[in-house]
């Protein structure tokens, strides 16, 4: 026994300490008697005497040392096995099956198990998976629920090759073995208390009254005021139930600002207020209608204010009658069920036309883009922008990277054409090299950067234009110095052809050009028969006295005959979902421009009584082409975000890859059952 005990280190070398002196004793002895022999004599007997003590000591007492060192290391181990069993944080150790080895008082009190319960750690958090155990790398925090209490688990894996005195005693080879060391964190406080913080946060948001002028003038002038004060308080009655405060800051704005705790219940009755205040009738014609916007988790309230800010854009930048969540970088849509409202003056028109008139007057060179597979309605309101920057003595370039086949025929009015320059239409990379200081480009019929012609160009150039008819999802293009985006438009070349009227006096359209912008409006609006206005015919008559042919324009879109059977055919196979949608595919097979088809079916399945809705499916270069149509009150966009694409209300698309033609139907119409259960379909 005595001798496997052993001193070491710090210990041996101060026990030791007693004899290393009695060498320099000796040495100062031998010194001493060098310089007087009586002295050294003198000296010499208590050098004797102090070497047999220090012997004495370190020899006999040695075991009696080491025999209080041993008492006094197993009480230590036995008060740190006491503190270890009786530590308040939860611990326990597992093998690598992940089977409870050990625990402590603690984790037993939490978890409710017996002492020698050799449970397993899946079978008591079922939230630890196969994958969690298995990672002995690097420790692993897993957020469990246990009976009514919320806890983090972390999971640590310890060899027993540092621990050489347990490995020695489970035999040879051990010191390879592992342990799951199992900490238990009780959460439950600290989740609430942040829960409770959370819910004190504000919420700051706006609401607009999209249609007040509009509304107003519906109903006789004695009960204007009556109207106003009925929506007032249907607003204030709304916000007041959440403990909020509500402030009008114009005749048809107000300011509210509520606790974040109410946020999650009035998301799940949709907005409530947005079908409440179309019920305030007193004799007027037409029902007034809001737009709400929220801004949510901001660092400060003021950035809480200009994500309400960015949201109420949004609304309104949709066609209004909808609420918009900011909840930092998150943004969500409730409602949007009402048409949207034409207006009827054309003073915002004049405004962004003057200050797209001092913006091009600034500039040297002009490049215009539309969006990837340009349309007529891309191509003709470019064409518009195009005659606008020569009547102002701007030389100006279009994008032509990739048109559909549609289009062809109309370019080809312009290409060869000695009334154009060659460089009319350039491709990306050519005008990448013309961007200076000095150039502005101007994007038409799309607002989402991803799909423009060349998204390059919106980093390269600092002043950028956007004029759109979409409605705006959550991808913008957030760095443009002038945007008029207009979603009760019928199409980019009827809001071109305004900005025509008053950008100049005497600008002059040829023919070519006229007949353009005409078939814009005339194939978005499926010759006037969908969202069509007043303006949208004001629009084709001003382009009808530049010279716009309508037979010309009509014999340019014909189809051939391979088009007209595959349209025929995609009517044919439809199939009727829910009773009101109908969901088809179009074939693809030989067609020029098969997705141009594809919505052309979507447009004549609305001709089939009682269908309200219609999608066609068409597969090209290994992508799904998803148009979608409405004829009702259904917003075909909000069914098309759900998809990841956009558009109007009443016409909106996406595309879908990775899946198969029957996989895209199925995802449509889970997403038309998801539509009806939420109430975004009625």
């Amino acid at each position: 026994m005595k001798e496997k005990v052993k001193m070491k280190g710090q210990l041996r070398l101060y026990l030791q300490w007693p004899l290393i002196l009695s060498l320099l004793l000796v040495a100062a002895n031998v010194a001493v008697g060098g310089m007087d022999v009586r002295a050294g004599m003198v000296m010499a007997v208590f050098t004797v005497v102090y070497i047999a003590i220090a012997v004495h000591l370190y020899f006999q007492k040695r075991n009696s040392l080491l025999a209080d060192m041993v008492e006094f290391a197993s009480e230590y181990a036995w008060v740190q096995k006491r503190l270890l069993a009786d530590m308040m944080q939860p611990y326990a150790m597992a093998d690598e099956t992940g089977r409870i080895l050990w625990m402590n008082k603690a984790f037993t009190k939490l978890t409710g198990l017996e002492k020698n319960s050799k449970k397993h750690l899946q079978s008591l958090f079922p939230e630890i998976k196969k994958e969690d155990l298995e990672n002995q790398e690097e420790t692993v925090s897993i957020h469990v629920s246990l009976a009514e209490s919320r806890c983090r688990v972390d999971l640590k894996w310890v060899s027993l090759e540092d621990v050489k005195s347990v490995g020695n005693q489970l035999g040879a080879g051990a010191e390879k073995e592992k342990l799951l060391a199992v900490y238990l964190t009780d959460e439950t406080e600290v989740i609430k208390c942040r829960q409770e913080i959370n819910d004190q946060k504000l919420v700051a948001g706006l609401i607009y009254l999209d249609n007040y002028d509009e509304a107003l003038e519906s109903v006789e002038e004695v009960r204007r005021s009556l109207l106003t004060a009925l929506v007032d308080r249907k607003i204030n009655k709304y916000i007041y139930s959440m403990n909020g405060i509500v402030k009008k800051i114009e005749k048809d704005k107000y300011f509210f600002a509520i606790k974040q705790q109410y946020v999650e219940k009035i998301q799940e009755n949709r907005f409530s207020i947005l079908e409440d205040v179309k019920t305030v009738n007193i004799g007027n014609e037409m029902a007034v209608t809001l737009s709400i916007g929220m801004g949510m988790n901001g660092d400060s309230y003021n950035q809480n204010y200009e994500f309400a800010r960015t949201a109420i854009d949004m609304a309104l930048g949709r066609g209004g009658d909808q609420a918009v969540v900011k909840n930092g970088g998150k943004i969500q849509y409730f409602g949007g069920k009402a048409q949207q409202v034409e207006k009827t003056t054309r003073v915002k028109a004049r405004v962004k036309a003057h200050a797209l008139r001092e913006l091009m007057e600034t500039k040297d060179r002009l490049l215009i883009m539309g969006h990837k597979r340009g349309d007529i309605d891309s191509f003709g309101a470019a064409i518009g922008i195009y005659r606008i920057a020569t009547a102002l003595n701007k030389k100006a370039h279009i994008m032509a990277n990739d048109y559909t086949a549609s289009v062809k025929p109309m370019m080809d009015r312009f290409i060869g054409n000695p009334d154009y320059p060659e460089d009319m239409f350039l491709t990306s990379e050519k005008a990448a090299e013309l961007v200076d200081a000095n150039t502005l480009l101007v994007v038409v019929d799309v607002n989402r950067p991803s799909i423009t012609d060349a998204p390059e160009l919106l980093r390269m150039v600092k002043t950028i234009v956007v004029l759109d008819h979409h409605r705006q999802s959550s991808e913008i293009i957030d760095n443009a110095v002038l945007s008029y985006v207009e979603p009760y438009a019928s199409s980019a070349c009827e809001m071109v052809a305004e900005v025509l009227q008053y950008i100049a006096d005497g600008i002059k359209m040829k023919s070519a050009e006229a007949d353009a912008m005409y078939a814009g409006i005339v194939i978005d609006t499926n010759y006037f028969t969908n969202q069509t206005g007043v303006r949208t015919f004001e629009a084709a008559a001003f382009l009808r006295r530049n010279g716009a042919d309508i037979t010309r324009v009509r014999k340019l879109f014909r189809d051939n005959m391979e088009e007209y059977q595959a349209k025929a055919e995609a009517v044919r196979k439809a199939e009727v979902y829910r009773d009101a949608f109908a969901i088809s595919v179009c074939p693809s097979e030989g067609l020029v421009s098969p997705t141009v088809v594809g919505a052309q079916a979507a447009n004549d399945l609305l001709n089939i009584n009682k269908i309200r809705a219609s999608v066609v499916l068409t597969e090209y270069n290994g992508t799904i082409f998803v148009s979608a149509r409405s004829i009702d009150d259904i917003n075909v966009q909000v069914m098309m975000e759900y998809l990841g694409g956009g558009g109007h209300r009443n016409a909106a698309g996406a595309q879908m890859t990775g899946m198969t033609i029957d996989e895209a139907k199925e995802r449509i119409k889970d997403v038309i059952s998801q539509m009806l259960e939420k109430g975004d379909i009625t």
